[in-house]
This record gives structure tokens, sequence and C-alpha cells, in this order.
């Protein structure tokens, strides 16, 4: 957040707030779907941001642009089919951040036919904002699709890993963590992107644009 305006402040901290909240709560919803109570009984069914944010995390993503969220706990054992379950409950999350991106894009295209805004400056407001609103979400749907511990990609090989080697699971998440922040950390000071985020962004908002004829 550091070097942005309180317009774009304003812009993005509810944005981020409504991401990180659905994307918790897809993680709890299809845990509940899928037979495990953990999270219901938890208090993540829930659209309060309150019950999802972590403090920290919240503030590591304001200034440094990574951060986190509570994570969604689930019991394996609650489930009928673990592995399969799993990579559903995992990548819930990211469906769901993709799916608030479309829908702000479709509303995007209802914003700019002719006659919505007579007011130029509240056309470019409300561009701003859903376009602010698509990136983010497409962004941490992205980032958490990555096949990297603890990421929600990394469920589709843990998850199996765990039947197997509950040892070796735990020892891929730890260092997989540490492997990930390394990245980080070397993406900030060099300046140069190992993680393709923000090309896979980009290219995903550019096929929503087309695929409601604004491309």
């Amino acid at each position: 957040m550091l070097g942005l305006s309180l317009r774009e402040i304003i812009i993005i901290v509810p944005t981020i707030l409504v991401a990180l909240t659905v994307h918790e709560l897809s993680h709890a919803a299809a845990a509940l779907a899928l037979g495990d109570d953990t999270a219901k009984s938890a208090g993540r069914i829930s659209l309060n941001p309150l019950k999802h944010i972590e403090p920290l995390g919240f503030i590591m993503i304001l200034l440094a642009g990574f951060g986190w969220a509570k994570p969604v706990t689930f019991s394996r054992e609650k489930l009928k089919r673990p592995v399969r379950d799993e990579i559903l409950i995992a990548y819930a999350g990211p469906l769901s951040n993709l799916l608030l991106a479309f829908a702000a894009t479709l509303i995007l295209k209802l914003g700019v036919m002719p006659g919505m805004f007579h007011d130029a400056g509240a056309f470019d407001t409300f561009v701003e904002i859903a376009a602010t609103f698509i990136l983010i979400n497409t962004g941490l749907a992205v980032f958490n699709a990555l096949p990297i511990p603890p990421l929600d990609g990394s469920h589709v090989y843990t998850g199996l890993l765990s039947e197997r080697n509950v040892e070796a699971a735990q020892a891929v998440t730890k260092y997989g963590f540490m492997a990930l922040i390394a990245i980080i950390v070397i993406e900030r000071v060099s300046g140069y992107d190992i993680l393709p985020i923000g090309r896979i962004t980009d290219f995903v908002f550019g096929i929503m644009l087309r695929m409601v004829g604004l491309g």
C-alpha cells in the first residue's frame, strides 16, 4: 500500500476484505457440503470478515502485497473420499474468486453501455473500482492455485501424500512454505518476477473481458 493515494486505498482495502472473506467462506462451505462440519463449528460459514481475517496477515498484505487469512481447517476422517475431497475444498477458494471477478466483469460490461453514466468522473470511478475488483480477485485465485505449499494448489499432491506418509507431507508443506517466502523476498529485492502471477492474471483478465465483449 506504500505509495498509493488515499483514493486507491479506499478502493483496494474493501476489495481485499471481500476477496479474502469469500475465499475462506468457500473453503468452509465446500467442506460442509462434503460432510465435514469442522469449519462450520468454528464459525467460518460467515460473511463477517472478522471471522476470516488474520490481523498480521492482513497488515502484511497492505504493506508488502503478500499476506494470509485464517486457514480453514477440516477433518480428513469426516470426508468420504479424503484425497478427492481435500482437492475440492482447496480449489473452492480460488474458484470463488474467479466467479467474483467474472461477476464484476459483467457489471463492468453493463456500466460501459451507452447512457449508463452522464458524468465522466463517476464513470472513471466506476471503471477503476470494477477493474481493481476483477484484478485483485483474479490475482488471488492465480496465486492460491500455484502448486506450492501451503497454497491451495499444493493440495493436489499433499493430500495424496498424506494418505501414504504423513511425516513426508508435513515436511513438504514446511519446506514448501519456506521456499515460497524465499521466492517472494527475492522478487521484492530483485524486482524480477519469478512467479508468473502478474502475467497469468493479466491473461485471465483479458479472457474475461473478451467473454463479455470488452476485449
